[in-house]
């Protein structure tokens, strides 16, 4: 058996002031048909899981593009055009193929292309043909369109946010694809929309207890796999919002019976998941609180996430207001990253581990990031490349960083960590690889909205969301600027069921 496989992602935010180019293609880590031999970053590990598989089983592998860019603006045309047609013309070459398994988002939009992923399934398709079976795994941020249900025989999203579960799933679609092709299952897919634009936090309840329960309900009574994307609530498309995908064997009915029955539950429970947000003052309050004499209740911090400053949405990451608001009130025992700075970084290097001079942090990109601050700051460490755990066991490259501390009146100072390439903050490594220790900080700030959790719950007292009064992704819901989605949802309608219209 041949199986072909690729991988081509990003997520859109269509309201990022961030192009997506080549370069943010290129500098995430570009391969061409190798993909899987090098070590894991968050784009290629399900190619890694792939190889290895299909050599395991003595099939022959075709491997194509891989190409992952940092959640951003809308993707320029002729990029998108020209890593698609890359990977159809490998698909071309390798003919004829019995699988093909895609890596994509879900979220991807480029101009004149509201659905790449569709796009690029369709395609494959008319290539090769109705016989082949073809595979899409999908982070669960995604728009899932009619076109991808209709290309794909299996789509099967991420179940876990933050996302732990890539290389799983990977698997998964893997054995789903492969069984189908030997002619054991024949996949029926069917959605159900929930009516809903919101996010979701897996490792806790409800939704800890919902996702044991879709996971039950695969490998039983002709269920093959369940998924709930949950929708990338900034990109401007008409089918943004969650959905849930249920796959059967040969069984429409009771695919489109399951998916109805869990979007049902998803929206049933829609208070107790809608996430909650402190103000900025709430959360330094909150901290203080906790810690009233400087030092960490028991050893650990409260952990803020800077969640409408998260570059793995598309944000720039240089937002400054809860750094303003921290030095306008004088907190020390404060630690805050990773702001997108290159140019204080080039400053920081340039001075060198150990000098001391004023330098203007943040507010560079537009109004989503505030105003700069002006700081007399100390460096304390410095790396030509810095990285950090990163999702599903992999990388996540930082760039150039530097470690630099303000003081504060209450001697505690505040320890600022600044990168060149633009990454939200996965794990404490962000800090800590640079010598920044965090277990001795009141306050911990991660411009991140889910994806430090796993890394950070361990270390913090508390975790705190704080949504700042800016922020290119606010978890305003109800108010994102929409003009594609027809539909009506939740939380803009009480009752998004009650019409069409």
């Amino acid at each position: 058996m041949k199986i072909f496989f690729a991988n081509l992602a990003t997520e859109t935010n269509t309201f990022s002031p961030i192009p997506t180019g080549h370069a943010g293609f290129t500098e995430s880590g570009y391969h061409r048909r190798d993909a899987s031999l090098h070590p894991p970053m968050h784009g290629n590990i399900a190619q890694i899981e792939w190889r290895r598989l299909a050599q395991a089983d003595g099939h022959a592998v075709v491997e194509s593009v891989c190409a992952f860019a940092q959640p951003a603006g809308t993707t320029l045309r002729h990029v998108y055009e020209e890593l698609r047609d890359a990977i159809l013309d490998d698909v071309r070459a390798a003919m004829p193929v019995d699988v093909v398994l895609m890596k994509m988002h879900g979220a991807m939009v480029a101009y004149g292309y509201d659905d790449c992923e569709g796009d690029t399934c369709a395609r494959i398709r008319e290539i090769v043909g109705p016989d082949a079976v073809v595979g899409l795994e999908l982070d669960l941020h995604c728009h899932l369109t009619e076109v991808m249900r209709v290309a794909c025989d299996a789509i099967i999203t991420y179940k876990e946010y933050p996302h732990v579960d890539v290389g799983e799933r990977a698997v998964e679609l893997y054995n789903l694809c492969l069984a189908a092709k030997q002619g054991k299952v024949r996949p029926t897919m069917a959605y159900y929309d929930c009516r809903m634009v919101s996010m979701w936090r897996t490792p806790v309840e409800p939704m800890k207890g919902f996702v044991a329960k879709m996971k039950s309900l695969e490998g039983r009574d002709g269920v093959l796999a369940v998924s709930f994307g949950h929708g990338f609530p900034w990109g401007d498309v008409a089918e943004v919002g969650g959905k849930m995908v249920v796959i059967t064997d040969n069984d429409m009915a009771k695919a489109e019976r399951i998916a109805r029955e869990l979007g049902e539950e998803i929206f049933s429970i829609r208070n107790e998941t809608n996430p909650t947000h402190d103000t900025i003052e709430q959360a330094i309050d909150r901290a203080l609180a906790a810690a009233p004499a400087g030092k960490p209740p028991t050893g650990k911090p409260v952990v803020f996430a800077d969640v409408a400053d998260n570059a793995g949405g598309g944000a720039p990451s240089d937002n400054t207001e809860i750094l303003a608001r921290l030095v306008a009130r004088g907190v020390g025992g404060a630690a805050i990253g990773c702001f997108w700075d290159p140019v204080a970084v080039s400053f920081c290097a340039e001075a060198g581990a150990g000098a001391s001079f004023d330098l203007r942090i943040g507010g560079k990109c537009g109004v989503a990031s505030g105003q700069p601050v002006d700081l007399r700051v100390t460096v304390m460490g410095l790396a030509d490349r810095h990285t950090q755990g990163g999702l599903s066991g992999g990388r996540a490259e930082l760039g150039a960083a530097a470690w630099v501390r303000a003081a504060t009146e209450d001697g505690g100072g505040i320890d600022i960590i600044l990168n060149s390439k633009r990454s939200q903050v996965f794990h404490q490594d962000a800090f800590t690889g640079l010598g920044c220790t965090l277990a001795d900080k009141r306050i911990v700030v991660v411009k991140s909205t889910q994806h430090f959790y796993a890394g950070f719950a361990p270390l913090a007292a508390e975790v705190r969301y704080v949504a700042t009064s800016h922020g290119a992704i606010g978890p305003d819901f109800a108010n994102i600027a929409f003009t594609k989605r027809t539909l009506p949802f939740w939380p803009r309608v009480a009752d998004p069921f009650a019409t069409n219209s």
